[in-house]
């Protein structure tokens, strides 16, 4: 399955990080969470190897609705009453 990760927001300790991620066409999102924090142990080791911290952060993984929100966005401003508010 391949995944798309859209964004990892970092606590400021750097302790704590959160992926927000999608598999690819948007189907089977709750197989992808499961499949990633069955593996975070494996992902965060992966993940030490590429940075030089003090800890390794714990990696915490949700659905990201980024694009879901953008759909909504544009079907808002597509709406012919909004176009003739943003128009004048």
């Amino acid at each position: 399955m391949s995944i798309t990760v859209g964004e990892v927001r970092c606590s400021p300790d750097l302790k704590h990080a959160t992926a927000f991620v999608l598999p690819l066409g948007g189907g089977e999102k709750e197989l992808a969470l499961q499949a990633l924090r069955r593996n975070k142990a494996e992902l965060r080791h992966l993940v030490t190897k590429g940075i030089t911290l003090k800890y390794a952060p714990d990696l915490k993984f949700e659905i990201d609705e980024t694009f879901d929100r953008m759909d909504e966005t544009r079907r808002l401003l597509s709406d012919e009453h909004v176009r003739q508010d943003i128009e004048d």
